[in-house]
């Protein structure tokens, strides 16, 4: 019997499959079986392996030959079982060295015609291969992905026969050369270019500071989504375990280019009618969605009451514990979502609530059905509730006034801050909780009885007292304070929204 090695993953975390090859005589044609838990996607790995086969001038013995998958127990998917499969065949068949290529783990998906090609999962594997002392195969294109985790000890052909030949020594298979993060675009455009909007633009430098969810209401045409679109630009740029951990989580999803990392902090823009598997993930395999992607990054969800209220409950749970579990009948799976949750939304339906020239009739009473909408817990999660009234003609002429900040400007105070968050607690203020924000966000007694009275008096829950005090926070870091002053927490109520029934905005 031949055993050689591959692998699944089951959320980030891979586990060991023994792909196991056996020729039995005593049939006139051969006979191929693939056990184990096998999907449909597996099993057509019988048919490629056959005509990669003959792609070589080979043909399977009149024997019976058995795959199985080990463990048995564990349902397995994916097309990357082509090449460990064929790889057992031909180690049975005397073409390969079993002891030689046990030493690696081995994906890739089998073309007809023998090459190799791509397949997702390649960057996480060689992360776990190189933790337990083996080296990888695989596809060509995704050698420079397999380099991402730092693994030197890696065969990437683009054809089967080139890993016959290799393990021949009639060639030498090149260590492929490492991906380098690609420097794309940050976001949309720069922040300077967003007229007017002064306060907007800087609840937006405070969300990105501190890592703090937002939510914009306002008309359309007022710059909700230009808004949201400038936020990348002014986000620090992301640390190599971060580049690493999102790499991983789009090498998963097979959303990976092989010669590229995530070099800057993802931005997930979810139109209104994603289904809930599409945002948590899931499906059969149990796949990352919209919010584990947009870890270490951004979620965008423009028109927020135009989603499935019961889709938009999902983001509750991870945005307290930065990770969403995916329960399947045969699979549960555990994706990161330590994601910054940015959210736009129009006052009413029409949009146009307190413009007496274009608001309709029904005005205020469908304001307050569309708000609600969206549920008070999960607007309780929102850090900072923001009006974003629309933009008077006259600041759209910027001729006889002074240029707006660029975002790099802006990006430098956001990075500042940010750096003082780390080296004092170790994560961004949006995460701190219990004793670690008691002594972070530390009150005077004054400052302590102004925040309670005005909690009371806005009817806050605990949570929401606590997100008052990561803001001022926040704020206190964008100045380069050591302690919270009145004026830090007087402007981290200020974007509250003081009636939860009406959600901030003037009906």
């Amino acid at each position: 019997m031949i055993s050689l090695n591959s692998i699944i993953f089951n959320g980030m975390e891979a586990t060991r499959i023994d792909v196991q090859v056996q020729l039995s005589a005593g049939l006139t044609k051969p006979e191929f079986n693939i056990i184990g838990l096998a999907d449909r996607a597996v099993k057509e790995s019988a048919e490629r392996v056959r005509n990669a086969l003959a792609a070589l001038n080979l043909s399977l013995p009149p024997k019976r030959l058995t795959v199985n998958l080990s463990p048995a127990d564990v349902e397995k998917s994916g097309s990357h079982f082509d090449l460990p499969i064929l790889c057992g065949i031909l180690c049975a068949m005397g073409a390969l060295d079993e002891a030689a290529i046990s030493q690696y783990v081995i994906m890739g998906e089998v073309g007809l015609n023998g090459a190799i090609v791509p397949t997702g999962g390649v960057l996480p594997a060689s992360v776990w291969a190189n933790q337990n002392g083996l080296g990888i195969i695989c596809p060509a294109a995704q050698g420079p992905e397999a380099r991402m985790s730092g693994h030197t000890n890696i065969l990437a052909p683009g054809h089967v026969l080139d890993l016959i030949n290799h393990f021949k020594g009639t060639q030498i298979l090149p260590m492929p050369d490492p991906a380098t993060p690609v420097a794309t675009d940050r976001g949309v455009g720069d922040l300077a270019e967003v007229r007017g909007q002064s306060a907007a633009k800087r609840a937006l430098e405070i969300a990105a500071a501190g890592g703090h969810a937002m939510l914009m209401i306002g008309p359309p045409g007022s710059g909700k989504t230009m808004l949201a679109s400038r936020l990348p630009g002014i986000l620090p740029d992301m640390t190599a375990d971060e580049i690493l951990e999102s790499s991983i989580i789009y090498s998963i999803a097979g959303q990976l280019n092989g010669q590229a990392l995530i070099a800057n902090r993802p931005f997930r823009s979810v139109h209104h009618t994603s289904s809930a598997v599409s945002l948590a993930g899931g499906g059969a395999n149990a796949r990352p969605g919209e919010i584990s992607l947009a870890h270490n990054g951004v979620l965008f969800l423009d028109e927020l009451p135009e989603f499935n209220r019961a889709t938009l409950e999902i983001l509750r749970q991870p945005m307290e514990s930065g990770q969403i579990m995916i329960s399947r009948a045969r699979r549960n799976a555990t994706y990161p979502a330590r994601f910054q949750l940015i959210a736009a939304m129009n006052p009413c339906p029409c949009g146009h609530l307190g413009n007496a020239a274009m608001s309709c009739s029904r005005a205020p009473r469908c304001a307050e059905a569309y708000q609600n909408k969206i549920s008070g817990p999960l607007l309780d999660r929102i850090d900072l509730h923001v009006d974003v009234d629309a933009v008077n003609p006259w600041e759209m002429d910027t001729a006889d006034t002074t240029p707006p900040e660029s975002s790099a400007t802006v990006r430098a105070r956001v990075t500042a801050a940010r750096n003082r968050q780390i080296a004092r607690q170790g994560c961004v203020n949006a995460h701190l909780d219990g004793a670690a924000l008691d002594a972070a966000a530390a009150l005077t007694p004054e400052l302590t009885q102004f925040l309670n009275t005005a909690a009371e008096k806005m009817g806050m829950s605990a949570r929401g007292y606590n997100r008052i005090k990561r803001i001022a926070r926040t704020i206190a870091d964008l100045r380069g304070a050591e302690n919270i002053e009145m004026g830090d927490l007087a402007e981290a109520l200020s974007y509250r929204p003081i009636n939860r029934g009406k959600y901030g905005v003037k009906i």
